[in-house]
């Protein structure tokens, strides 16, 4: 039995009116100790206390630090009598519940909930005293087999709590503390048959799907007289089985299946159990079946979904708010969303992060969002031989995974990130790396409550090494901050990689408008949010600059003292070409990479950090090469060198394709020297590779690779139409001679539409334009940073910003075009 529901008879309401008090540590043994007046704070529940001093205009790295060092209290009174219960869905970190003055409850972990049975009088007061973690950590037992440089201080590892705020680098200070999910007061009819736990599987077999599930009521309800779940076009009658439960299992032939949006549908059903008559929604599920292909050698990793093998892509998800661990609807749904927009069909939540709530997983339902969901366990040398952790973590498990039990969205569960690796780059035998938790517990877990998930033992983990790209599942940055060649992407035969491709991604122009942080990029407040491995000499910022100089030519340091405008362009416009690249060498047909996910989706704090999005929700140019590079109709070229060009054409939707391929050589960006057509048809969810050579029908040098002469063209351009309607479904592009920086006079050209409240850009150019920007401070271009060729518009659709009343006003511009091209709404 795992899942708690609310359900008719039961009252569930937030406890609300708190206040908050930092004390210094064991200054207050008691509530009663504490003084009525002094600086008590209206506090949000839920939230943090970094979340109250943000509201305070308090928040800095002095304030922040501090919070691990002091003793927070909370209380809140009861506004009318509660006979029923409280419920703490999460509290961060060594917690104490005081109910009127007495003492009622010990909570260690911030992943635990604790909900206490009450009998209390209107006016009751209940406290909250969140004991200094600092001095704990440091008193922890030190002696460790391996001591990560990332995560800090080492006695983190004996407490259940969030890695964030112990990563100096690239994460903002600040323990976690506070109630950071909500207390809730529930209260019960009499005589209401009160249901303690929903177990609910869900199964798919290629021809219909079926619901089982199980009920336990509480010791005191009665049983009632008729139990009908009901799902679809069909239900069932629940009956005690022999457990004394109420359970059965309905059978759904035809049932839509649900698949990642990239794939097919994300098809939801509601699931009701009527009690009695009385209706409980027991929310919406999805039917589909899922099993890992671990490839003809027996060591890869792929997900196939319904039958069909999936390509998984997408980010490793940070944190919606990292002051307050916010959750909820409104707080994911933007990230969300960018996400499917982008092309993204899985999420990866990282051990080094928190766990997100129902409503996270809700949407990714929804959206057809695939989600990978780490255990909050990283890089220590964890104390498995403990049996209250051992403990605590099998509690945790079997809580994540009882309430998600419905949800077709959870794919993966993983042991944690990176506890195999570290022990292993610290020089730790095999035997030592792994342990009962992940050995065990945790397999053993999914098996029971999780059937249809796959269980991975760690991120990452399979091979003679744990991290090894070409066994099992990897962390993968041969390209990246190796600062290896393009090639490392095929080379490494990268299996599937659990995270990959880190840069230092600068935010767009309107969001370095604020100043914070200032767009000087060796300000000591610009460096503060460009993200950093603790000890290493280099940041992800000179990762990027690498990458900079290698595809354009041009001297970093120089660039950025002499023209800081151009080395932001350069810089934006480097990281979305090197995803893209990457991702066209993993997504080819041959490839043996099954899947990759970016480190990170979003920034934890203002500035050029890890994240695709930056902290204000503004997608970066890394975003916007990501949505090219995701799209599941899909062209890609590679450079194959004296073989030619290979043009990849991919299908992943169920529908079959008729499409035109077109091919074109450009001299000066301007003159065709070669061009070619071919129409062709793919089955849904089938890709086929064609040669230039091939194409063309005779030699031409299109990759430059023999080299008998000057070169012929500079680049190469193809695009994928459907055949029906003339519509560019995907294009690509191939520069022989690499990116260049050379700059010309491109003659681009932009229109204006609107349509109602939707307003579009027409944009079209002369000559080849190389990653066009549009800068708009008012309105969000759909797709940036992308190329132009000659005779090819593009038409772009804007979204307001929030807070935005202007009309859209703003310029384009291309990274090697002298001049731009202003618009702006007619009066």
């Amino acid at each position: 039995m795992a899942r708690i529901v609310a359900h008719t008879g039961e009252r569930v309401e937030p406890l609300m009116g708190w206040s908050w008090l930092a004390t210094p540590a064991d200054a207050a043994a008691t509530p009663a100790d504490l003084p009525e007046a002094g600086d008590w704070q209206e506090a949000a529940v839920p939230g943090t206390v970094a979340g109250t001093l943000r509201s305070l205009g308090r928040l800095d790295d002095a304030s922040a630090n501090a919070i691990g060092q002091q003793d927070h209290w909370y209380r809140a009174r009861l506004a009318e009598p509660l006979n029923g219960r409280l419920r703490f869905e999460g509290l961060a970190t060594v917690t104490e519940i005081w109910i009127g003055g007495t003492k009622r409850a010990d909570s260690a972990s911030m992943f635990a909930a604790v909900e206490l049975t009450v009998g209390c009088l209107a006016g009751t007061e209940i406290a909250l005293c969140f004991r200094a973690l600092a001095p704990k950590l440091a008193a922890a037992p030190r002696r460790a087999r391996w001591r990560p440089a990332m995560i800090q201080p080492n006695g983190l590892r004996w407490f259940r709590t969030s890695a964030l705020g112990s990563m100096p680098g690239w994460c903002p200070p600040g323990l976690p503390t506070g109630p950071y999910r909500a207390v809730l007061r529930i209260e019960g009819e009499a005589g209401a048959a009160r249901i303690e736990a929903v177990d609910l599987r869900t199964s798919y077999d290629g021809q219909g799907g079926t619901v089982a599930l199980s009920l336990a009521l509480a010791a005191d309800a009665p049983l009632p007289g008729s139990a009908i779940m009901c799902c679809a076009d069909g239900e069932v009658a629940l009956q005690v089985n022999g457990e004394g439960k109420l359970a059965g299992t309905l059978s759904l032939p035809g049932i839509v299946p649900w698949f990642p949006h990239t794939h097919g549908e994300p098809a939801l059903h509601d699931l009701i159990l009527e009690l009695d008559g009385e209706t409980i929604d027991l929310g919406r599920v999805g039917f589909r079946s899922l099993e890992v292909d671990r490839g003809e050698d027996g060591e890869g990793f792929g997900l196939v979904v319904n039958g069909v093998p999936v390509f998984c892509r997408g980010a490793c998800w940070s944190n919606a708010d990292v002051a307050t661990l916010a959750g909820g609807r409104a707080t994911y749904e933007p990230w969300l969303k960018l996400a499917r927009e982008a092309g993204m069909n899985m999420i990866r939540l990282p051990g080094v992060m928190s766990y997100e709530d129902d409503a996270f997983f809700a949407l990714c339902d929804e959206l057809g969002i695939m989600v990978w969901q780490e255990m909050m366990l990283a890089n220590f040398d964890y104390p498995q031989g403990d049996a209250g952790f051992r403990a605590a973590i099998k509690t945790e498990a079997e809580a994540l995974l009882g309430r998600t039990q419905g949800s077709p969205s959870l794919a993966v569960l993983c042991g944690g990130s990176e506890v195999f690796q570290q022990s292993a780059m610290l020089g730790a035998p095999p035997e030592a790396w792994s342990g009962p938790v992940f050995d065990e517990i945790l397999p053993e877990a999914v098996a029971r409550l999780r059937p249809d998930i796959a269980y991975v033992p760690n991120s990452p983990s399979g091979g003679p090494l744990p991290f090894v790209a070409d066994k099992g599942v990897t962390h993968y940055y041969g390209v990246g901050a190796y600062m290896r060649g393009l090639d490392d992407a095929r080379r490494a035969n990268v299996r599937f990689a659990a995270e990959s491709l880190a840069f230092a991604n600068v935010p767009e122009e309107v969001s370095l408008r604020s100043g914070k942080p200032p767009a000087i990029t060796h300000h000591p407040d610009w460096k503060r949010g460009v993200p950093r491995d603790a000890g290493a000499s280099w940041d992800f910022e000179d990762v990027r600059d690498h990458y900079l100089e290698r595809l354009y030519g041009l001297e970093p340091a120089r660039l950025r003292r002499e023209d800081p405008e151009r080395y932001f362009a350069l810089s934006r416009a480097v990281v979305a070409e090197v995803m893209e690249e990457t991702f066209a060498e993993w997504r080819r047909p041959g490839s043996p990479t099954s899947g990759a996910l970016v480190w990170l989706l979003q920034d934890l704090q203002p500035g050029a950090g890890w994240g695709v999005i930056a902290s204000d929700g503004e997608p970066k140019s890394a975003w916007h090469g990501l949505s090219r590079a995701f799209r599941p109709v899909q062209l890609a070229l590679t450079d194959e060198g004296v073989n030619g060009l290979a043009l990849h054409v991919l299908n992943e939707r169920p529908e079959p394709l008729a499409a035109t391929v077109e091919l074109t050589c450009w001299r000066a960006g301007e003159v065709v020297v070669v061009q070619a057509k071919r129409e062709l048809a793919l089955e849904p969810r089938s890709a086929t590779t064609l040669s230039a050579f091939d194409l063309i029908g005779r030699f031409f040098d299109i990759a430059y690779a023999y080299r008998f002469g000057p070169p012929g063209h500079d680049v190469t351009s193809a695009v994928l139409r459907d055949a029906a309607s003339g519509a560019v479904l995907a294009e690509a592009f191939h520069f022989p001679l690499g990116r260049g920086h050379e700059r010309h006079h491109c003659e681009l050209s932009v229109q204006l539409e609107r349509e109602g409240d939707d307003c579009w850009l027409v944009l079209s150019t002369q000559r080849f334009a190389q990653s066009v920007e549009i800068v708009d401070p008012g309105w969000r271009p759909e797709r940036n940073w992308f190329h132009l060729a000659p005779g090819e518009s593009r038409r772009v659709r804007l979204h307001r910003r929030p807070g935005t009343s202007d009309d859209p006003s703003g310029e384009v511009r291309a990274v090697n075009a002298l001049d731009r091209a202003g618009y702006a709404a007619k009066a």
